[in-house]
């Protein structure tokens, strides 16, 4: 690719922290954002599962009242981190035309179609609101950061499960090097904490049932993990070809240096045994950002803390790395945040900004003893990456088979 694609904004609402730099904080810190969950419906429906990491911060107490009303939490989300990530970019001024979206959400406005439908059952159809199709549509994320910016380049949506927002800074990567823009808002949100989604992944042994101590519930790479933590929120990345941002004299991250997606086409939930498809977007993310597996000095690993996924990523990555993955320095967010479904990757991928940009790479918590089987280099605490170049890639893996994996290089 010819051209240089860099980050100039972040932003992010998350279980630890309202904004990306306090959620970064925190995750420094070893904060854990998992909680019991406080609600009649936990109770009433007896829920299995009866924690999860909800946003640290209410979108109520950000956005305006009458904007909020009008969005499914999931496209509030997505323009509170957008908002934030566009300010710290420095408000750049742009032609409505050459500014675009890339977003992503794994489910999308689920409480939106669930709340419409309980008012339906109870109080018949004259109730239902009028916008909860708009607000329940997966691209109303995508549409509401659009609106407030008035980006008419383009405003796209990726639904690829856990590997959406990640698939959508990939794409947002290929639009700025096919000119179709000259800054794109790409990212992702989710807000799913619902009785439904407790109950579904719960049913299918995805979730941790510790109800006992939710704060250690996720446990990437531990011994006796038993299934990841749902959470909430979003994340934003301000993208811009690197012409761009120093013509405006744009303070610049990090580079978004390549990006690679590929499909398992294998089972539904289940990922390729030998990790064929998942290393396969590792080394074409590699390849776009004319690097190889020798340059890359941090992986922030998709590690949601479940039995089998933790193992087969492992094996994916010794694919592409061989004995030298054992020794490349790797940061298993998820034990902080809680699993954030199609808003995980774009928050991962700005903490491996921050990560090549600050020189270190976060904390893996919660894990308690370290499975033999994946022996990756983790710490509890932050490990230093040195003052040289920095290589990251940033991992996210989806049901249906979805890989994509991103490349980000310090500058």
């Amino acid at each position: 690719m010819s051209k240089k694609i860099v980050v100039t904004g972040i932003g992010a609402s998350s279980p630890i922290g309202g904004t990306a730099r306090e959620t970064w904080e925190a995750l420094l810190a070893g904060v854990s954002g998992a909680k019991t969950l406080k609600y009649d419906w936990v109770e009433n429906y007896e829920l299995p599962v009866r924690f999860a990491a909800e946003a640290k911060v209410r979108p109520a107490e950000v956005l305006d009242r009458q904007v909020a009303k009008r969005l499914d939490p999931s496209s509030q989300f997505a323009l509170i981190a957008a908002m934030e990530a566009f300010v710290d970019a420095g408000s750049p001024e742009v032609d409505a035309e050459r500014l675009g979206v890339d977003w992503a959400t794994g489910i999308g406005g689920l409480w939106s179609l669930l709340d419409a439908w309980d008012t339906l059952r109870e109080k018949g159809p004259r109730r239902v609101m009028p916008l909860t199709v708009p607000m329940l549509m997966p691209n109303a994320p995508a549409a509401a950061v659009s609106m407030h910016f008035e980006a008419r380049a383009y405003a796209r949506t990726v639904a690829s499960a856990c590997a959406s927002s990640t698939e959508a800074i990939v794409n947002a990567y290929e639009h700025l090097q096919a000119g179709l823009a000259d800054i794109v808002i790409a990212g992702g949100s989710e807000s799913a904490i619902h009785p439904i989604t407790l109950a579904a992944f719960s049913s299918m042994q995805a979730l941790s049932k510790r109800n006992d101590s939710p704060e250690t519930a996720s446990r990437p790479y531990s011994i006796d993990r038993d299934g990841f933590v749902m959470g909430e929120g979003g994340a934003a990345l301000v993208l811009e070809t690197e012409e761009h941002a120093l013509a405006r004299g744009a303070r610049i991250y990090a580079e978004i240096a390549g990006g690679g997606v590929t499909a398992d086409s294998y089972h539904i939930t289940a990922p390729e045994p030998e990790g064929k498809g998942a290393s396969r977007a590792v080394e074409l993310a590699l390849a776009t950002a004319g690097a190889s597996a020798e340059d890359v000095t941090h992986i922030n690993a998709h590690a949601t803390s479940t039995p089998t996924g933790d193992g087969a990523e492992y094996a994916a990555l010794r694919v592409v790395f061989g004995d030298r993955v054992d020794t490349i320095p790797v940061s298993a967010t998820k034990g902080a945040t809680g699993h954030l479904l199609g808003g995980t990757g774009a928050l991962e991928a700005v903490f491996a900004v921050l990560a090549v940009a600050e020189r270190v790479a976060p904390p893996t918590i919660n894990t308690t003893e370290q499975d033999p089987a994946i022996p990756f280099t983790i710490s509890d605490t932050p490990i230093p990456l040195g003052d040289g170049p920095q290589l990251a890639i940033s991992n996210s893996f989806g049901f249906g088979g979805h890989n994509a994996v991103v490349a980000i290089r310090s500058v």
